[in-house]
């Protein structure tokens, strides 16, 4: 090989080898970043040995574009995002129900599931408040965006599908910190489609009789 040519061959490879250590440093700024804005966003629900997988709560449900709309009660079971019971009817296994997964984003246990991926989204305003944004894909499909307020760390929207969720009044229970109100639209209208309000929640240790996984 001619002198030249071996010179040239030798800057490549330096050149390739700072572009791999670069993006190798880069990423690893980016897994410091991610890991840090998680920690900061289960510690502001509780922590997370308090965030909730098994649990029963009373809400108020009304599915409709109106506001004064009062809506239904129901009690759920859930343990998302592989169960959600209505009675003895699992919705998961019998419904196909998808918003488990909605449900196990609002707990935050999506964030600390080693097996999902998460990447940082663009910062946003939401009711004028700055707000960050995490995507998780992979344990999620697709994948779901979750934003939290700047200031307070909190869930204030998930974005998902086709829908938007916007989330506000918190309240505590067994010291897991969750938005016990939520108001969903759609993206393509802009326009509400349901709400629903958390009336009572109860962290459970183990399923309650007549309920069973399968």
């Amino acid at each position: 090989m001619p002198k030249s040519s071996r010179h040239r061959a030798v800057v490549l490879n330096i050149f390739s080898l700072l572009v791999v250590l670069e993006l190798s440093q880069n990423s690893r700024a980016d897994d410091a970043s991610m890991k840090k804005l998680v920690e900061q966003v289960v510690t502001a629900g509780g922590g997370e040995a308090r965030l909730l997988k098994l649990f029963r709560m009373k809400e108020r449900l009304a599915v409709s574009s109106d506001p004064s709309v009062k809506g239904n009660e129901r009690v759920s079971v859930l343990e998302p995002p592989k169960h959600w019971w209505l009675g003895k009817n699992d919705r998961v296994k019998n419904e196909k129900e998808p918003a488990t997964f909605l449900v196990w984003g609002w707990t935050l246990n999506a964030l600390v599931d080693e097996k999902s991926n998460l990447q940082s989204l663009d910062e946003i305003k939401i009711n004028d408040k700055p707000a960050f944004g995490i995507r998780v894909s992979e344990t999620i499909t697709p994948p779901m965006d979750l934003y939290f307020d700047q200031e307070a760390k909190r869930l204030a929207r998930i974005q998902w599908r086709t829908d938007r969720h916007e989330f506000s009044d918190w309240k505590e229970a067994d010291g897991a910190w969750y938005a016990s109100k939520c108001v969903g639209y759609k993206l393509a209208t802009g326009k509400q489609w349901y709400q629903t309000e958390i009336l009572e929640l109860e962290r459970l240790k183990e399923l309650p009789a007549g309920l069973t996984r399968e």
